[in-house]
């Protein structure tokens, strides 16, 4: 269990969800991890039943300043990260008809602009590491198909795709040693997906809402495949989006 051993991580949205699975089966492969989200209480949870490799700190994406203090506090705990994972997230249900310009620029300054940020940030102490590193930006499917109810969100995630690749290539362009992929869950059991499900006209239980009964995938299904694309194992592998989704996008619910 050893994939990650001498790397650090810096993971958003840690304190539940894709984003806590993340981080522990990144600590699990070795990792050291700077756990960050809006809710300090939760990361610092998670942080500590992982242990002496774990801190956690509050961050609200959004915050331009905030990125580069986080920068800095990774480093002073561990030194210069080689992963980030821009996880944080959160879901204002909309369609084109009722979603407000306030719910949608609130949507895309978290879902989007925070990703920005976070790859901007990443990109300049990474830049000038000495082994292999690697931003994870976490979309959806709703980049690939769209969700009617979920207008806002559909835009930030359709608008983390392709940045993702002009991330990429950048640094390819620049001789950088990052990489830059792109996930693409659905149908993953996590409080976010509740909430969706609720959004949709559902209930809180996604087998009775947006999923199908038996659809749900876990978070540790998300999390495995970012473990693959932190490690060297994925050296030759940038610009990419990954679904996860049980084959979703072909045969949508």
């Amino acid at each position: 269990m050893s994939r990650l051993t001498g790397k650090i991580a810096v993971v958003t949205g840690a304190g539940s969800g894709l984003g806590k699975a993340i981080a522990q089966s990144f600590a699990e492969q070795g990792a050291r991890v700077l756990l960050t989200d809006i809710d300090l209480e939760a990361a610092t949870k998670v942080a500590d039943a992982i242990g002496a490799n774990a801190v956690a700190l509050h961050q609200d994406v959004a915050d331009e300043q905030r990125w580069d203090a986080i920068m800095e506090a990774t480093i002073d705990s561990f030194g210069t990260p080689h992963i980030l994972v821009n996880n944080a997230g959160l879901v204002i249900p909309g369609t084109i008809e009722d979603c407000s310009r306030e719910q949608f620029r609130k949507q895309n300054a978290v879902m989007l602009e925070g990703v920005f940020l976070g790859c901007r940030a990443a990109v300049k102490v990474m830049k000038s590491n000495d082994q292999p590193s690697s931003i994870i930006n976490l979309s959806s499917m709703a980049a690939l198909q769209g969700y009617a109810p979920f207008v806002a969100y559909s835009a930030a995630k359709g608008g983390v795709r392709s940045m993702t690749k002009s991330v990429a290539l950048h640094c390819k362009e620049q001789n950088y040693p990052i990489r830059c992929n792109s996930l693409h869950p659905a149908g993953i059991d996590t409080p976010m997906v509740r909430q969706e499900s609720v959004g949709a006209g559902g209930d809180p239980t996604p087998e009775t809402g947006m999923i199908p009964l038996g659809g749900l995938g876990h978070p540790k299904d998300v999390a495995a495949l970012c473990v693959y694309l932190a490690s060297d194992e994925s050296r030759f592998m940038t610009a990419g989006e990954y679904p996860v989704d049980n084959g979703m996008l072909y045969k949508p619910a």
